[in-house]
């Protein structure tokens, strides 16, 4: 005998297993086993994405950009910024400026004014998805500091407003406005009533919006409330640093019903001071794969070290697993976050003071149970100082967008791609063989396992190992999460051996 193959029966009949196909199968290709005993095509349904920011774009040229906030407007595919400053100086007159993503970075409309008056320090925005609408939040220095909300309607890369409505007569400050179950929630700080945290419930109805009965909580001398909605168990989920209680964090779940709000009780997250300087200090993002919430925070007694902190609702008491930190540099301040529902990461972006040049930087956490685990950091503003920072998901490209304030004043923005390892159904464990020829949906077939040979490769190596790739080729390539199929022994024949390493 002069030839290997010689030696082998044709196509290593002795371990030849016939097995009904679930989906089409390819001659040649590899094959997993099903926990039904079926064999489907190794397949990977989405490529390794890098974790990684695009350039910065100047979305705002002017001096001074502050009372940053931000929304996505699923409807129209563009993500939306309010901010203060520049329309005509020197008042802070509020306006909306509307962003388009393409790949990794961002261009822009011009402004549109939707207040008359200066809108003080903070301004929150919501997208209404039940409406397909935009709804700023704001405290109007032009009328007594009341806070008052407006509804806004995007076009192209413009925006329409209604007409302002007052939902606070007293003096507003620290406004938090969020989207649940077809409602606005709008958790504020009333001044005039000892800083006592407050929220009411906003109807949207084409440009107009109404409001139920405002609820006050009772809890004193609050400070920048954050909210998201939980869908799970359709209530709110509010944080806020209690100034009240030696500025630890607190937080609380707040249930509608109709239009009215009822705050459950307080619960502490950090007993210990939440640092506040500069805004936003806090972030809150609810994920809809784990059924939690999660809380990013600034811890001052631990030299501002970034924290998380997963929490769990039951009925109306928030409990929460034990907090990790992500940033062990300090001085972690600015920081907001947001939620990936495609890679089921959170985002947290922050401006990290405790290096050169105090970088926008920004990591992604994954949360399993009540803990949440973290990456390596990525970079998306080398200099400059960011800081009123505000993040904003965009459904349609999968990307983030960050906002930002510069030291110089202007406005910036950045595109963040969270990474993502390939999605596949190969693993280390289900690898059964190749195909030795095409197999439809739901037909018999067969397949080469283990001690087997398969005879319809091409342009094969002779004497090179040949492993499974997660896309579903066989190539030389032998890193993980790659899976060994064989020897090849001729130009077209792979000895599919029953060995490791």
């Amino acid at each position: 005998m002069s030839n290997l193959s010689e030696l082998i029966p044709a196509g290593g009949g002795q371990n030849n297993t016939d097995f009904v196909a679930s989906g089409n199968i390819a001659s040649g290709k590899p094959v997993i086993l099903n926990s039904t005993g079926t064999a489907t095509q190794v397949t990977q349904t989405s490529p390794a994405v890098t974790f990684a920011a695009g350039t910065p774009v100047e979305f705002h040229a002017n001096a001074d950009t502050p009372c940053l906030s931000m929304a996505y407007d699923s409807s129209n595919n563009k993500v939306v910024v309010s901010y203060a400053g520049g329309f005509q100086s020197p008042a802070y007159y509020g306006g909306c400026i509307v962003g388009t993503v393409s790949g990794t970075t961002t261009s822009w409309g011009s402004p549109v004014v939707y207040s008359s008056g200066a809108v003080g320090d903070i301004t929150s925005m919501a997208f209404d998805s039940t409406n397909n609408k935009i709804v700023v939040a704001y405290r109007d220095e032009g009328n007594s500091n009341r806070g008052t909300a407006v509804v806004g309607t995007v076009s192209g890369t413009t925006t329409s407003w209604g007409t302002p409505v007052v939902f606070e007569t007293g003096a507003t400050t620290e406004i938090n406005c969020t989207f649940g179950n077809g409602q606005v929630l709008i958790c504020y700080v009333d001044s005039a009533d000892t800083g006592r945290m407050k929220a009411i419930v906003g109807t949207v109805s084409g440009t107009a919006i109404s409001y139920g009965a405002i609820v006050s909580s009772g809890f004193n001398y609050s400070f920048n409330p954050t909210a998201c909605y939980d869908s799970t168990v359709n209530k709110f989920f509010v944080a806020w640093r209690d100034n009240l209680n030696s500025n630890y964090g607190s937080s609380v779940v707040i249930t509608v019903t109709g239009t009215t709000p009822a705050f459950g009780s307080a619960v502490t997250f950090l007993s210990a001071s939440v640092y506040n300087d500069p805004t936003p200090m806090l972030g809150v993002t609810y994920d809809s794969v784990a059924n939690k919430s999660v809380i990013v925070y600034s811890n001052l007694t631990d030299s501002k070290k970034g924290y998380a902190v997963v929490a769990t609702i039951s009925g109306t008491t928030p409990s929460f697993g034990t907090a990790v930190k992500f940033n062990n540099d300090g001085d972690t301040d600015s920081l907001t976050s947001g939620y990936d529902p495609d890679t089921g990461n959170h985002l947290v972006v922050y401006r990290n003071a405790s290096v050169a040049n105090d970088p926008g930087t920004a990591i992604a956490g994954t949360v399993s149970g009540t803990s949440i685990s973290f990456g390596s950091t990525i970079v998306y503003q080398s200099t400059s100082a960011p800081y009123n920072t505000t993040l904003a998901y965009d459904t349609t490209n999968n990307k983030f967008v960050t906002a930002y304030q510069m030291s110089t004043g202007k406005g910036n923005a950045a595109v963040i791609t969270m990474g993502q390892d390939e999605v596949t159904n190969l693993t280390a464990t289900n690898l059964l063989g190749i195909a030795s020829a095409a197999i439809l949906n739901t037909a018999t077939g067969t397949i080469n396992t283990w001690g087997s040979r398969n005879e319809v490769q091409t342009s094969l190596t002779i004497g090179s190992d040949y492993y499974v790739q997660s896309d579903g080729t066989i190539t030389t390539a032998s890193a993980s999460p790659a899976q060994l199929i064989g020897e090849a022994i001729t130009a077209t024949q792979i000895n599919i051996k029953d060995y490791t390493g």
